[in-house]
């Protein structure tokens, strides 16, 4: 308040002097002539009736109402002949109109700049998405070719939206800015067929190539799964890549009790694995410890990381796998590896490493093990199955899903995981930052929405209500606010949630983050946050279920957060 007030004095200042030296400015001492006046040269008329001199002389007595009553007649006949009204008038008209409206046109000037950055943008995406896709080897370009050739083309057809944007905006302060749309250039002959292409098409699936492994287990040889780092998605990929390991040893997996680890048969339908499979490979802890009631032990405990702990495991997580009535071995480090670092293993190693004749082995975390990553990221996973994945969320999680979409969100939707809460901190630790402000956030969802043509976006977020109210008031295509729709909470009229409500489920954390997860695995386009697991794990499912988009991306992919706050 005081900058603007010591601004607006200073302002106040400047004008009065300004008026001060117009008003005290000494008159011209030049005299006014008038338009009639013929001047020869020496100052004086010649014209012996109109001389001064002779008008004033006491021998010529002329009242001067008589000459103002001769002029005047005689000067509006001069002036009628030979001045252009109508072009005067249409002048000052258009001189008017110009003044109004320059503050307009300014504005108009800034908003196309603004667009044509964010064509820039665009164009240098799509060159970086073309070059990847060239660096690709030959044996992989079948693969890739048809999604390339999609992409490109739903690609092109959001720059020449947007490049019809900036003439409109452009034309909007001549008052043509209506007379142009998207189908005028659509219906070109050069453009045929871009009228009805799908500009966010599924992301098509080549299982022809796909590469795996079978996952026979011996009956009796049991690999028991420990995940200890990170919240429920560290510990779905974690039990995914044990899944991996097993199928490598030939072992029956083991998931994790519910007493030192999630509830994972309220979340995953294990059933569902072994039916995809064809045959028993993955039990529960209970079934487990009845099979090996007379001798819960392991009898070998290898482990995949050494540092910065064998196994990633603490005491105290030791003691809680001890409480389970489970003895054990020493901790044996299979080799020296850091999570930090992980190195690049293959399924050789693995099996070199680990392969066992006892009946019950461990090996520790490993959701950062890096091992055959191009084998375990195909669609579907690297183990064969019958089905499009083999951890899916339960068939429970599944109806309430699809109940929830059709009462909220219809078919096209886009679903956004908006991570937030301490992401600020953990973003800003890694170059560049993935913590975006909200009104920059808000013009990147808004590209993706313009792009997907979907009416109503799926919020997963852990953001405060200050920031999810900001960020909706800012996401706006087409002067209309997009709707941002999350989870009502418990409403006995409403009947979506209803199979969770009679299960006991509704209020169980790990369900609502599964549901989340699942909504937006089903969405027409997902937007992620870089760096999240919950992203990562609602990726692979949508790569898995044939539901991933091209259009699908992380939060403001590309860009960099136009402010980053300094580190403590």
């Amino acid at each position: 308040m005081d900058r603007e007030s010591s601004s607006s004095s200073s302002d106040e200042e400047d004008d009065r002097r300004i008026l001060i030296d117009q008003n005290e400015r000494p008159a011209s001492k030049s005299p006014k002539r008038s338009a009639l006046h013929i001047d020869d040269g020496d100052g004086e008329f010649k014209h012996p009736i109109f001389n001064p001199r002779r008008i004033c002389s006491p021998n010529f007595a002329f009242n001067k109402r008589y000459l103002f009553a001769v002029f005047l007649p005689l000067f509006i006949v001069i002036l009628y002949f030979t001045t252009d009204f109508e072009n005067l008038f249409h002048s000052a008209v258009s001189d008017v109109g110009f003044s109004s409206s320059d503050n307009g046109m300014r504005e108009s000037e800034l908003r196309a700049l603004y667009l044509l950055r964010q064509q820039q943008l665009g164009l240098f995406k799509l060159w970086n998405r073309t070059s990847v896709s060239e660096s690709n080897s030959s044996s992989d370009y079948n693969s890739t070719a048809v999604s390339s050739t999609s992409y490109f083309k739903s690609e092109m057809l959001s720059q020449i939206s947007l490049n019809k944007q900036i003439q409109q905006v452009l034309l909007s302060t001549h008052g043509s800015g209506n007379s142009l749309d998207l189908e005028d250039n659509v219906t070109d002959p050069s453009l045929s067929g871009f009228a009805s292409l799908d500009r966010c098409p599924k992301v098509e699936k080549n299982l022809s190539d796909r590469k795996t492994i079978e996952w026979k287990p011996r009956s009796n040889k049991y690999l028991l799964a420990i995940c200890v780092s990170g919240q429920m998605s560290n510990h779905l990929i974690c039990l995914e890549k044990h899944m991996f390991f097993a199928a490598l040893l030939n072992r029956v997996l083991v998931i994790p009790s519910s007493k030192v680890d999630y509830q994972f048969d309220h979340v995953l339908d294990i059933d569902h694995i072994n039916e995809c499979l064809g045959r028993k490979a993955a039990i529960t802890f209970d079934e487990f410890a009845e099979a090996k009631k007379s001798h819960l032990h392991i009898d070998k405990f290898i482990c995949y990381f050494s540092l910065p702990q064998p196994c990633f495991m603490d005491d105290d997580k030791v003691k809680k796998l001890k409480s389970l009535g489970i003895s054990m071995t020493k901790l044996e480090p299979a080799w020296v590896e850091d999570v930090k670092k992980p190195t690049k293993r293959t399924m050789q190693d693995v099996m070199a490493k680990f392969s066992s004749d006892d009946d019950v082995i461990a090996i520790g975390d490993v959701f950062f093990a890096n091992v055959e990553q191009d084998l375990v990221m195909q669609p579907g996973g690297p183990i064969a199955h019958k089905c499009k994945a083999l951890i899916e969320p339960s068939r429970l999680i599944m109806l309430t899903a699809q109940r929830f979409i059709q009462t909220f969100l219809g078919e096209r939707f886009i679903a956004l995981h908006f991570r937030r809460h301490g992401f600020l901190k953990f973003c800003n630790a890694k170059k560049p930052s993935c913590f975006f402000p909200i009104p920059q956030a808000a013009n990147c969802i808004g590209r993706a929405v313009e792009r997907a043509n979907a009416p109503v976006i799926y919020l997963s977020t852990d953001a405060a209500e200050s920031e999810t109210s900001l960020l909706q008031s800012l996401v706006v295509l087409n002067g209309k606010t997009v709707p941002l729709v999350k989870r009502p909470a418990r409403d006995s009229a409403e009947k979506w949630d209803a199979l969770l409500y009679r299960h006991g489920l509704e209020e169980d954390a790990q369900v609502v983050a599964m549901l989340d997860k699942t909504i937006c695995g089903m969405s027409t386009v997902f937007i992620g946050s870089s760096g999240s697991t919950f992203t990562e794990d609602i990726l692979r499912l949508r790569k898995d279920w044939g539901s991933a988009s091209l259009c699908d991306e992380y939060l403001c992919q590309g860009e960099v957060p136009n402010f980053i706050a300094d580190n403590e």
